[in-house]
């Protein structure tokens, strides 16, 4: 079973103030990069994957969709989504990414937002989804960029220039990491770039755009603490069809 750490209280009284949690999508910087990447929702059926608060699920079904799945590990984010949400159309489960089965041909599209960084076995998952969508069905998500996870102390460090610099040291060992975020000892999971494209590929998948976020000049200059994510990228947004 996958680490439910947002069921933490300590962790989840930090995570609930974060801007994207307060804002909605308005405060997730890389949303825009997301919704151009997303296809025509019209009458589609979506499961979320990861889904949180429930944003993306709402607004797809402003947006057309005829119903939205939303599956969460935690019961605090199912309890806010559920509380948020006036919409027979959309359904909120409780289910563990790592072990989650979905119905064959059930879905036209399969969205997830920064949550299969936090699954094990990410080639399950992947031909799990595959199998789930119609034939053309689509596949968004985004994740940790790799070179975000793959050090083994990530946070800043300042070179001989005092400029901001992230380290990049063991990419190639793949596997579990374990941070400070908020608490002690969250379990992320760490892949090369490679291996998850390489993944969506070997399960039929067909990639069809590949991102990797970074902030534009007016965002930086609405929100000057993201002049950081300029100096490396922070997430992976892919877009792939069945």
């Amino acid at each position: 079973m996958a680490q439910n750490i947002y069921d933490n209280p300590d962790f989840f009284a930090g995570y609930r103030q974060l801007p994207r949690q307060v804002q909605g999508l308005d405060g997730a910087p890389e949303w825009a990069t997301v919704r151009a990447m997303l296809p025509d929702l019209s009458m589609k059926r979506v499961v979320d994957l990861g889904c949180g608060f429930g944003w993306a699920s709402r607004w797809m079904r402003e947006h057309g969709a005829a119903s939205v799945l939303g599956i969460d590990l935690s019961q605090n984010m199912i309890d806010r989504a559920v509380t948020t949400t006036n919409d027979p159309a959309i359904e909120y489960r409780i289910a563990d990414l790592d072990a989650l089965e979905l119905p064959d041909a059930a879905f036209d599209l399969a969205y997830s937002s920064l949550a299969l960084h936090y699954v094990k076995d990410f080639r399950r998952i992947v031909r799990m989804i595959r199998h789930a969508l119609v034939p053309g069905g689509h596949f968004v998500f985004t994740i940790e960029h790799p070179i975000f996870t793959a050090a083994a102390h990530a946070h800043w460090i300042t070179d001989e220039d005092g400029r901001k610099t992230w380290p990049v040291n063991q990419y190639f060992a793949e596997g579990e990491r374990r941070r400070e975020w908020f608490v002690q000892d969250v379990l992320k999971y760490h892949r090369t770039l490679a291996t998850t494209l390489n993944t969506l590929i070997d399960a039929s998948f067909q990639i069809r755009r590949v991102e990797e976020f970074a902030p534009t000049a007016e965002q930086i200059q609405q929100m000057p603490g993201l002049a950081k994510e300029l100096e490396r990228p922070m997430m992976l947004v892919v877009s792939a069809s069945a």
